[in-house]
């Protein structure tokens, strides 16, 4: 049976001499392995679509629930990502926690917008990396079922929450007075808002808000930390996009200790 499918190549595996191993994100699909057989030969026709960190149609041949890529159309190549490294570091860390979260043979076409929108965004340089990195992390897990509470301060209730911090094992916003001895991230009201913002924007508007320096790095910080907290382990691409960075979202806490790195 052959189906056509838009798909974002999420990983790509070189087999044997010439194949491609993909790993790919799609509406209808979900996350799903295909084999780009020739993909790698000289004269192979499918060899550009099916790079990593690539949105193409693809026709498909599905035999005995396995898929083989028979044509390739490039949609968005997101040129952008490969003229800077940092990009491209950043471009799979996005698609390595896209496959984390997808699930196969369900459909998952927010996931699939997310991913599209944000690696735009830092091909083009919209925004900035920080931004994108932490809107993206933030909207991820708000998609998956693990938005943090922003609404209100989650201890006495009040809506407007008295010097805001970000309690990470719970996913949490508290006054500061609130947090008692329990570990927690430093927010401010711009930060706070630009969370909201993120978790409830119609999907193009996600990056439509500014946050001064030192707001953007609070943000980055809770967002990095909390989707961790979420996958329950390191990231190897997050560590690669760092070293590149110069280090370091730190992960400095107020309270007894520090977070843990997550569960290997």
């Amino acid at each position: 049976m052959y189906l056509t499918e838009n798909a974002l190549i999420l990983r790509e595996v070189r087999f044997r001499e010439s194949d491609r191993i993909l790993t790919a994100l799609t509406a209808d699909l979900g996350k799903v392995t295909l084999a780009a057989h020739g993909a790698l030969s000289k004269k192979s026709r499918i060899a550009a679509a099916t790079q990593q960190l690539t949105y193409a149609e693809l026709t498909l041949f599905a035999k005995d629930g396995r898929y083989s890529v028979r044509e390739a159309v490039t949609r968005e190549a997101f040129a952008g990502l490969r003229s800077e490294l940092e990009r491209f570091a950043l471009g799979t860390y996005l698609a390595e926690c896209l496959e984390l979260f997808a699930s196969e043979g369900q459909p998952e076409p927010d996931l699939l917008q997310l991913g599209l929108n944000s690696l735009y965004a830092v091909s083009e340089g919209i925004g900035g990396l920080k931004k994108v990195k932490a809107a993206f992390e933030l909207r991820l897990a708000g998609l998956e079922g693990y938005a943090p509470a922003t609404d209100s301060c989650a201890v006495c209730g009040r809506a407007d929450i008295q010097e805001p911090v970000f309690l990470p094992d719970d996913g949490m916003t508290v006054c500061r007075k609130c947090r008692k001895d329990r570990r927690s991230l430093p927010l401010s009201d711009a930060a706070l808002t630009a969370m909201r913002h993120i978790l409830n924007a119609a999907p193009k508007k996600m990056l439509s808000f500014s946050l001064e320096d030192a707001d953007l790095d609070l943000l980055a910080k809770v967002s990095e930390n909390w989707l961790l907290h979420c996958t329950g382990r390191e990231i190897s691409s997050l560590q690669y996009y760092r070293n590149l960075i110069g280090g370091v979202l730190s992960r400095d806490t107020e309270g007894p200790e520090e977070i843990p790195r997550g569960k290997e």
